[in-house]
C-alpha cells in the first residue's frame, strides 16, 4: 500500500471499494509488528480502524514513533499484521486446505477461520486473485500481512504531536533554564505517551508540577 501526505496519522492508499465499504470499520484482536533500524522492534496486540485515507487507532498510535522515524529516514514505513494472533500458522494452513466444496473462498474463510469483514477485505486489498487462491500465499498473508505507509496525516488532524521543548532545557520544576519565569507543561515538552488516559494524566501531572513551580518562583521574586 503506497500513500502520500504529511504529519499525524500514517495513511495508506486504499481502493475505492475498501474506502466506501470499510472506512470506519475496526480491526480487533490483531497484532502489529514493525521491523526496522530501531531496536527493540515494535510488536503489540490490539486494535485499530481503517479510515478513508489509511489507518488510525490505539495500536497505530502506540507504533507511531517507529513508523514516523522510518518514514523520515526512508520515505516510507513497513509493518506487518497478524490477522489471527490466536491461531498458529499450522492451524491456519490446515483450515485453508480443508475442502470447501461449492462454497466461495469468502464463505470458507468466514466458516473455517472467522475471517470476514474488514480483515478479509484487507487480504483482498493486498493480494492478487492468484495469491488469494493459493493456500500458501494466503496463509502467509493472514499471519504477516504487509502494509507500506508513506506519510502521516496533516498536523491539523492529529490528536497529539511529537516534539517540543527538551527536558534538559528545563529545571525540575519545568521552568526554562534560559528564560526564568517561563514554564512548560504537557505537550509543550518533548515526550511521548499513549494517547488517551495516559496522556491526559501525564499532562495534568506536569501541570501540577508547574503550578507549584510558579508559586515558588513568585515567592522568590517578592
Amino acid at each position: 500500500m503506497r500513500t502520500q501526505d504529511a504529519a499525524g496519522q500514517p495513511r495508506a492508499g486504499w481502493s475505492d471499494h475498501l474506502r466506501e465499504r470499510f472506512a470506519g470499520e475496526p480491526l480487533k484482536a490483531v497484532s502489529l509488528k514493525v521491523d526496522g533500524l530501531r531496536q527493540p522492534r515494535f510488536e503489540r496486540r490490539g486494535e485499530f480502524v481503517i479510515t478513508r485515507t489509511g489507518i488510525e487507532g490505539s495500536l497505530v498510535y502506540a507504533a507511531s514513533s517507529w513508523l514516523r522515524d522510518d518514514i523520515a529516514r526512508h520515505g516510507s514505513a513497513s509493518l506487518t499484521l497478524d490477522l489471527l494472533p490466536d491461531h498458529s500458522s499450522e492451524r491456519v494452513m490446515a483450515e485453508l486446505r480443508h475442502p470447501r466444496g461449492s462454497r466461495s473462498l469468502a464463505s470458507h474463510l468466514k466458516s473455517r477461520l472467522g475471517l470476514h469483514g474488514a480483515k478479509a477485505a484487507l487480504l483482498y486489498e493486498v493480494l492478487s486473485r492468484e495469491q488469494m487462491a493459493d493456500p500458501v500465499w494466503l496463509g502467509a498473508a493472514i499471519k504477516a500481512l504487509p502494509l507500506t505507509l508513506a506519510a502521516p496525516r496533516p498536523i491539523d488532524e492529529a490528536i497529539s504531536t511529537a516534539g517540543g521543548v527538551r527536558l534538559e532545557a528545563m529545571a525540575p520544576n519545568l521552568m526554562l533554564r534560559r528564560l526564568p519565569g517561563v514554564f512548560c507543561a504537557g505537550e509543550m515538552t518533548d515526550w511521548e505517551a499513549p494517547t488517551g488516559g495516559y496522556l491526559l494524566t501525564a499532562c495534568l501531572s506536569s501541570g501540577r508540577v508547574v503550578g507549584g513551580g510558579v508559586l515558588d518562583w513568585l515567592r522568590q521574586q517578592a
